[in-house]
């Protein structure tokens, strides 16, 4: 059973594209409506997914040293991973329904293996390091900077999926 749309203020605007597409309930194996977040299955997806993604994480910080305190790594991986994110997600909802297929990626993908590939805790913790070695303004310019570039980068992640899918579209 699919609950109904809900109204929202700006649901006419794109109304081929889901509002929260968590919000679908399914029968459950004993007949009871249960939320998607609530499936043993798809927390195993995410878990899978989020397994992979802080593994990948912690082999390129690894891989890549700080640069004279700087930590590379972690604003390397925010950044592509908001962009790969913006991109992933943009490209899943223009593909259709959140279901299937679709929203195994997105979980596996998306919530699981981008969520466990970025790391804000480690923005954070760099961060304060920075501020503790007396570096008081890279300590501030640095996670605003993350943010900041982090959010145009999941702008251009949409805006490059939406381009690719209206191109196609459009023949």
């Amino acid at each position: 059973m699919v609950e109904p749309r809900q109204e929202h203020p700006h649901a006419d605007a794109h109304p081929e594209l889901p509002l929260d597409s968590d919000l679908d309930v399914e029968e459950s194996s004993e007949g009871q409506p249960r939320p998607v977040h609530l499936r043993w299955r798809f927390v195993g997806l995410v878990f899978v997914g989020g397994t992979a993604g802080t593994a990948s994480r912690e082999f390129l910080t690894l891989l890549v040293p700080s640069a004279d305190g700087f930590p590379t790594a972690t604003l390397v991986i925010n950044v592509v991973g908001a962009f790969l994110l913006g991109a992933l997600l943009e490209t899943i909802v223009r593909h259709g329904r959140d279901s299937g297929g679709r929203r195994v990626l997105r979980l596996v993908l998306g919530t699981g293996f981008l969520g466990g590939f970025t790391t804000y805790s480690a923005l954070a913790i760099d961060t304060s390091m920075l501020a503790a070695s007396g570096d008081i303004p890279f300590a501030v310019a640095y996670p605003l900077g993350t943010i900041l570039i982090g959010a145009v980068a999941t702008w251009a992640g949409i805006a490059i999926a939406a381009s690719l899918h209206d191109r196609r579209a459009n023949g």
